[in-house]
């Protein structure tokens, strides 16, 4: 790793949803040419920070730097700016089902650059090429595998050249040979383009062959933040029931249980009581 200031900071970040609060007091850094992977499970907050990191929702409190941009003080035409540094890996490929794989590809060249259809054509095929789809922009998005538009993705998400790719459950849906591929591609992809990637996913076997370092997120707070081996091996026990696939007893607190179906019925009797007539 290089000492160049860090590709993401985020600093004490709380988050709510109404009254409900999603994240607390998150902290964490991405430095350049890192893999970073964010893990946790259902309903940890996971999307909700990816949605941060590209300033698609605002926090209650809390900094987000992006390649040493506060993007919540940055106008939204300085936000687009930076969004041009920026690729994002959908999990579901998200390509445009009435346009062509090549199409897609180049879409962002032609919404964000002044290149000309011959350089757009050749950097498009040149990012096929990285993907190992050289051949297939012809194709329509139905016509592909779901490996194949996974690594579509990827090459539409790489095309500007960015310095940080965002990649949101990258294995999903795929098998056990496809996924490993694809974590292949990923490596190779940030050794080759000295990129910083984030990668939000729960799978494991992914998670341990790419990250350089894992942050686990539990309940809207990082639980961890550390290396593979230093995680694999935490002593914590909500970690190691995560990296084991051991479900947790939840513990019932007898009175607050007992107060909440009292208010229950307390809110119901004292709703008005219409169409009642006395006997």
């Amino acid at each position: 790793m290089s000492n160049a200031p860090p590709s993401i900071e985020v600093i004490n970040l709380d988050t709510h949803y109404g009254d409900r609060q999603v994240l607390k007091n998150v902290s964490l850094s991405v430095n350049p040419g890192e893999i970073f992977v964010i893990m946790g499970g259902s309903g940890s907050g996971k999307t909700t920070l990816l949605n941060h990191l590209l300033g698609l929702l605002r926090p209650t409190s809390g900094t987000i730097r992006i390649l040493g941009k506060d993007i919540n003080t940055l106008s939204s035409l300085e936000m687009q700016d930076l969004r041009t540094r920026m690729g994002v890996a959908f999990q579901s490929g998200a390509l445009f089902s009435s346009m062509s794989v090549g199409d897609n590809i180049a879409l962002p060249l032609r919404e964000h650059t002044d290149l000309d259809e011959m350089t757009i054509g050749i950097v498009t095929r040149l990012k096929l090429e990285v993907v190992s789809l050289a051949g297939f922009e012809h194709l329509m998005p139905a016509e592909l595998s779901g490996g194949m538009i996974k690594r579509a993705a990827f090459a539409r998400a790489i095309v500007m050249d960015p310095k940080l790719l965002f990649c949101d459950e990258p294995s999903a849906g795929l098998d056990p040979v496809v996924a490993s591929s694809i974590d292949d591609l990923i490596l190779r992809l940030r050794d080759a383009m000295g990129m910083s990637i984030v990668v939000v996913t729960h799978d494991l076997d992914s998670t341990f062959k790419i990250a350089d370092r894992i942050c686990v997120l539990d309940k809207g707070e990082v639980l961890a933040l550390d290396t593979v081996d230093a995680i694999r091996n935490s002593p914590n026990e909500r970690i190691q029931n995560l990296l084991n696939r051991r479900t947790e007893e939840a513990e019932v607190d007898p009175d607050a249980y007992l107060r909440r179906l009292l208010g229950e019925k307390e809110k119901h009797a004292n709703q008005p009581t219409q169409g009642r007539t006395g006997l």
